[in-house]
């Protein structure tokens, strides 16, 4: 697996001005679907972090096999040789990301966008600058809305002390539009219980059920997202969908409308027919949003991640963990930063991790708690 571009280089380079951290910049105007447009185009390799298209900024995919956990949540294992707090190789199975004692991304800020988090496997710790916090996994998704300025730590407590701690997780950015850059942050946990998901049979019986995140699957609906966000419209038809496929299995995915960017990622399985186009394993495709797609899978279970959704098009300008429409707006959100760290920090360690014995639990900065156990 290819080297991580490490969320965009925020942690290390991003946190003082001109100091020649990533910046990028670019437009997201809609096109016309034409009727000539074939179904299948962009085949694209996937690395750690994926392309996406507008309304989406990236998706990263984590998967580390930790081994059992210490006393501090942190991984019982040698952990010489690593570059500890800037660690994206994988040794041994694992990384350590920007933890250094237990694997995470320690507190750090963000203003602009969405980070919409879906949790496979494994446990994430959740804390911000509003004092909200929770933990959360094995299915769950959390929705954060940064807007005009949140901190947060996302880390990865290793609860199991007897057995392995296997953790995978997609973290995908989900650009604002310039009316909504700077609302108020907010939070919101899609448990796992309450995502719905639909079970389709081929003619043969072999069984693909799809997972709907965000947005609608045929009379399935998925719980609303927080009330600022893009995808909270629904004529922007944004949608994520998590699609499990037997062996040998035959689906149709259904045509949504024209003029949406719509977006598979084959991360799990051997080989995937798209329309009778071989695409193979960690993979992706981008196909016409307007027409049915006839997906077939291989030998093994497949896993296609799906994103979709109306363009924003609007200029985006990005430097590390700050999303804008110009230059001038980052210069202020790194200067907002600077002079109010987004609330402070309010948690005793800026890695914080919640105790052991908690289970799956949101508590909201207005109050409102959420236990799941």
């Amino acid at each position: 697996m290819k080297k991580s571009t490490d969320r965009r280089s925020f942690f290390k380079k991003a946190l003082a001005l001109g100091s020649g951290a990533f910046l990028f910049s670019k437009f997201g105007f809609a096109s016309t679907q034409a009727k000539t447009e074939p179904k299948l185009k962009n085949i694209k390799a996937l690395g750690f972090q994926w392309e996406t298209k507008d309304p989406f900024l990236f998706c990263v995919h984590h998967e580390d096999a930790y081994p059992k956990g210490n006393a501090q949540m942190g991984p019982v294992a040698d952990l010489s040789g690593r570059e500890m707090g800037q660690d994206f190789m994988i040794k041994d199975g694992f990384r350590m990301y920007h933890g250094t004692t237990v694997p995470g991304f320690p507190g750090h800020p963000h203003r602009g966008f969405e980070t919409i988090t879906i949790v496979r496997k494994g446990m994430v710790d959740h804390s911000d600058s509003l004092g909200a916090s929770g933990r959360y996994g094995n299915g769950d998704v959390q929705w954060m809305t940064a807007g005009g300025g949140v901190l947060h730590a996302e880390m990865f407590p290793l609860l199991n002390q007897d057995k392995s701690n296997p953790l995978e997780l997609f973290q995908i950015w989900l650009n604002l539009p310039a009316k909504n850059k700077m609302v108020e942050p907010h939070f919101k946990m899609l448990w796992n219980e309450d995502l719905p998901k639909q079970t389709h049979r081929d003619a043969n019986g072999n069984k693909t059920i799809v997972e709907v995140v965000t947005g609608k699957y045929g009379n399935y609906k998925a719980p609303t997202p927080p009330p600022n966000s893009w995808a909270n419209e629904e004529e922007n038809a944004v949608a994520i969908y998590n699609i499990r496929m037997e062996a040998n299995t035959n689906f149709k995915l259904p045509k949504a409308k024209a003029g949406l960017n719509r977006t598979l990622y084959f991360y799990e399985g051997n080989e995937l027919f798209v329309d009778g186009q071989k695409l193979a394993h960690y993979h992706s495709a981008e196909v016409r949003s307007d027409v049915d797609i006839e997906l077939r899978s291989g030998k093994d279970i497949s896993h296609i991640l799906v994103l979709q959704g109306k363009p924003i098009g609007e200029p985006v300008v990005q430097h590390g963990p700050f999303v804008m429409n110009n230059k001038q707006e980052i210069q202020q959100a790194f200067a907002d930063y600077q002079r109010t760290k987004f609330g402070g920090w309010p948690w005793k360690k800026i890695d914080q991790v919640h105790p052991r014995s908690k289970g799956r639990f949101a508590y909201h900065a207005n109050g409102r708690k959420e236990e799941k156990g």
